[in-house]
């Protein structure tokens, strides 16, 4: 006796789209939701992203407009091994160094430089409008590789916060869901339980 396979039914996936008796209203808005939610994700992340590269990038830009090198000259001798060894370090020393600005204005500040630098010694370093020195700014190559990673870091943050708040509002629409179902079977089931003679 040759018997015959069950017959496996493949649901489809979009069956809240296409027009059945089983489909809610709820259904449909369900599926709105999930369908904006990924695509908000993905273009909200991307968006973000490139913003936020862009806006490193620009930052980056201001602070290097903000900032010039000037050639400075050590003004005291320095040690000539670093004064800590934490992991932080570079290697180099604080020194007082001196240097002439445009206007003819003599400055000096503290800078860190390679150790045993003599008195006298050439260094450059960055200085601000005040006439502070200040840290060398982020350019080219380095400035990029940042603004990328800025963004490659904003953008998976911006796309996830907007898939949770998909969730969230799909999660409230789906409780509403049952509690009306629970609703509509307090009406119907009594009289299902009748009609299907107690047994239902």
């Amino acid at each position: 006796m040759n018997r015959t396979p069950p017959t496996t039914v493949t649901h489809a996936r979009l069956w809240r789209w296409r027009r059945n008796p089983l489909r809610r209203h709820s259904d449909v808005v369900e599926a709105w939701i999930v369908l904006l939610t990924w695509v908000l994700a993905v273009l909200g992340g991307a968006v973000a992203g490139l913003v936020a590269a862009q806006t490193a990038g620009a930052a980056f830009s201001a602070r290097q407009a903000q900032v010039h090198a000037v050639s400075a000259v050590v003004t005291d001798g320095t040690a000539r091994t670093p004064a800590s060894g934490t992991g932080y370090d570079d290697g180099r020393v604080w020194a007082t160094v001196r240097w002439t600005d445009a206007h003819g204005t003599v400055h000096t500040d503290r800078t860190k430089v390679v150790p045993g630098a003599p008195t006298g010694s050439q260094v450059t370093v960055w200085t601000n409008r005040a006439g502070h020195v200040v840290s060398a700014p982020v350019t080219g190559a380095a400035a990029d590789l940042q603004a990328a990673l800025t963004g490659a870091l904003v953008a998976p943050s911006a796309g996830a916060a907007v898939w949770c708040a998909g969730w969230v509002v799909r999660s409230r629409l789906i409780k509403r869901r049952m509690a009306e179902w629970d609703e509509e079977w307090k009406q119907i089931g009594p009289r299902w339980g009748n009609l299907s003679g107690g047994r239902g």
